[in-house]
């Protein structure tokens, strides 16, 4: 009798152990199906997110294009007094929609929904793509590109640096080391870089340039003073300052006006290289859903009462933009 209780004590021992283990073994299994069942539920809010994030920003879009074309049927100079320069500051997105609450959770969706924007004239800046013409130098572009950097305190070489780059990328033969393969044409401001210029450089540079498919001239009553100075020939920094709040009060409507404006005897504008409308404008749309942020530029061009979207880029907050498909 007592030897079977010592033989049973071992048993009761193991049976104990065997029970532990499978409660461990099934509690792991159902950790693992509820956080793939949680990783999938993620997944699939993340797709939703993204999906309406496109139809929101797209519909953004669409709406600054309507702007820009009925500004175009008005006709006249272009200037920061029009609609289309009025950014549109955060605003829960339910603002924009019907005032129908019938479905709760839609309704508490929209309330955590913001949407903001901007439209900015892209010819309010010196267009990199000036600095050549016919595969050489323009020598008047890099003379204002010179004046921009010098009153930005940036180093001339990184200049010549990029002027013989831009030769380089155009297939031309004059470029510093023939035997190098030429680089890359950029595409956008930020891969000037790949040209030589540097970090720096490049935020110093990033709101007084753009990177736009054909030469433009620059519009005087968007552009800054930092510009002005440097696109004008024979002007100061206090000039530049004085047409900016001489526009302010009263937009230039011609190349005639921003001379009476100076106070000059001899006009030292010219059609190739100064304006007062503008054909280029860059969209930027901002959209938060929940914790998710995601922003948007669009490169638009305006032909008369035609305008068209040349190029999208979205990309979360934080993250670098990645091109979109035009739709």
């Amino acid at each position: 009798m007592t030897r079977l209780r010592r033989h049973a004590r071992p048993q009761s021992g193991a049976a104990i152990l065997s029970a532990m283990l499978t409660v461990v073994l099934v509690a792991s299994l159902a950790a693992s199906m509820l956080w793939q069942q949680w990783r999938n539920v993620e997944v699939e809010a993340a797709q939703r997110t993204r999906t309406q994030s496109a139809w929101v920003l797209f519909g953004a879009l669409d709406w600054a294009r309507l702007i820009l074309r009925e500004d175009a049927r008005k006709g006249g100079a272009d200037h920061l007094g029009e609609p289309w320069a009025v950014p549109l500051a955060q605003t829960r997105l339910s603002t924009f929609l019907s005032n129908d609450r019938s479905d709760a959770l839609a309704a508490q969706a929209e309330q955590a929904s913001f949407v903001s924007g901007q439209v900015q004239d892209l010819q309010a800046r010196l267009n990199v793509t000036n600095l050549l013409q016919d595969g050489k130098i323009h020598s008047p572009s890099q003379l204002a590109f010179a004046r921009l950097f010098a009153q930005l305190n940036l180093p001339e070489s990184e200049l010549k640096g990029l002027t013989e780059q831009l030769l380089a990328a155009h297939g031309a033969t004059l470029v510093a080391k023939p035997n190098m393969a030429a680089p890359l044409w950029p595409q956008e401001v930020a891969q000037l870089a790949w040209l030589g210029l540097s970090n720096r450089s490049l935020r110093r540079l990033q709101p007084f340039i753009t990177l736009l498919p054909e030469r433009t001239p620059v519009n005087l009553n968007t552009a800054s003073a930092e510009v002005l100075y440097a696109c004008v020939p024979g002007i100061e920094m206090a000039d530049a300052q004085r047409l900016v709040q001489a526009r302010s009060q009263s937009p230039l409507t011609t190349l005639e006006d921003a001379r009476k404006a100076l106070g000059l005897n001899k006009s030292p504008f010219n059609d190739l290289a100064h304006s007062v409308a503008t054909r280029y404008f860059e969209v930027s749309g901002l959209l938060q859903i929940d914790q998710s942020t995601v922003h948007e530029l669009s490169l638009l061009r305006r032909d008369g009462a035609e305008v068209k979207v040349l190029s999208r880029q979205r990309g979360a907050s934080g993250l670098p933009a990645q091109a979109v498909a035009l739709q």
